[in-house]
């Protein structure tokens, strides 16, 4: 008997092991292999050697990398809570089985397959104060044109504005298959109460997606923290680095400066930032809607 178990565990074991190896391959190895990469100082040719956590201390107090990362946070945090409401919103209005509402639908979702070239020379022509749509129209009604692109702070909102339009269609179709799993007679129940549209969101819709709403700020604020071609492509870093996000200085430092073990230990603490940050979310809503639940 128990040489035919441990038979069949074997057994078990060649089925996942095509994915196993695939895993190790794709995903561990590279990351093993950044970790050691990033006590390195090695170019793109090769030939590093060790130097423990000097990179670590280099970045550190290195102004270009830390504007870097305070200009990859209030990027996220103009774009996270934002996208969230407006995906929200838009699933709740095109919650219908309706011709009219599927239609709306793809087309919101439509931006969502557009390459980020694409995405970036769209909202070029938008935002552009010389010839682009804005500029165009201020000038129209007697207005000065607002340099998007070219200005600090209006520069990280025409990221800002660029991202949430592109990236919009994936969180408003995951909180619609959300709102689509909600019982109806939950809502016929609330109608029977005299519960207004806000009380019956409030307190029906909202709690029935939180699991939702938690993925999608998840997911979001991993994706904003990794942030990249908006910022290559339409300021490209400026002006003045206002705009230079931690991906575009890993990017920059790894193939303008050929500094490959400098660029891997500055990913290598953007990994950690998102995966304390995206933890972070998740034990502190599900503690807290445990506490709900208790309650």
């Amino acid at each position: 008997m128990r040489g035919g178990a441990d038979r069949r565990d074997w057994s078990g074991l060649l089925f996942v092991l095509p994915f196993l190896t695939a895993y190790l391959i794709i995903l561990i190895y590279p990351l093993l292999s950044g970790m050691a990469l990033s006590f390195q100082r090695v170019d793109l040719f090769g030939g590093g050697r060790f130097v423990g956590f000097d990179n670590y201390a280099r970045l550190f107090a290195d102004e270009t990398f830390v504007r870097s990362v305070l200009n990859t946070f209030a990027l996220a945090l103009m774009i996270v809570p934002l996208l969230t409401v407006i995906a929200l919103s838009l699933a709740l209005a095109l919650n219908r089985a309706t011709r009219g509402a599927a239609v709306f639908r793809g087309v919101f979702f439509s931006s969502s397959v557009l390459s980020v070239t694409i995405v970036t020379l769209i909202w070029r022509f938008v935002l552009a104060p010389d010839a682009g749509l804005l500029g165009e129209t201020a000038q129209a009604i007697g207005a000065e044109p607002i340099p998007f692109l070219s200005h600090p702070t209006w520069s990280l909102w025409a990221l800002a504005i660029t991202t949430i339009w592109w990236s919009v269609g994936l969180p408003m179709m995951l909180f619609l298959a959300g709102l689509q799993q909600i019982p109806g007679d939950v809502y016929e129940a609330a109608a029977l109460d005299r519960a207004s549209r806000w009380t019956t969101f409030w307190r029906v819709t909202l709690p029935a997606l939180r699991r939702t709403l938690v993925l999608v700020v998840m997911l979001q604020t991993a994706a904003q923290l990794q942030i990249f071609g908006q910022a290559q492509l339409l300021t490209g870093g400026g002006p003045g680095g206002s705009t230079r996000t931690m991906v575009l200085f890993i990017f920059e430092s790894a193939f303008a400066r050929w500094e490959l073990g400098y660029a891997t230990a500055a990913a290598e603490i953007l990994f950690l930032l998102i995966v304390l940050i995206t933890l972070t979310q998740y034990v502190t809503t599900m503690r807290a809607s445990e506490g709900e639940d208790g309650r």
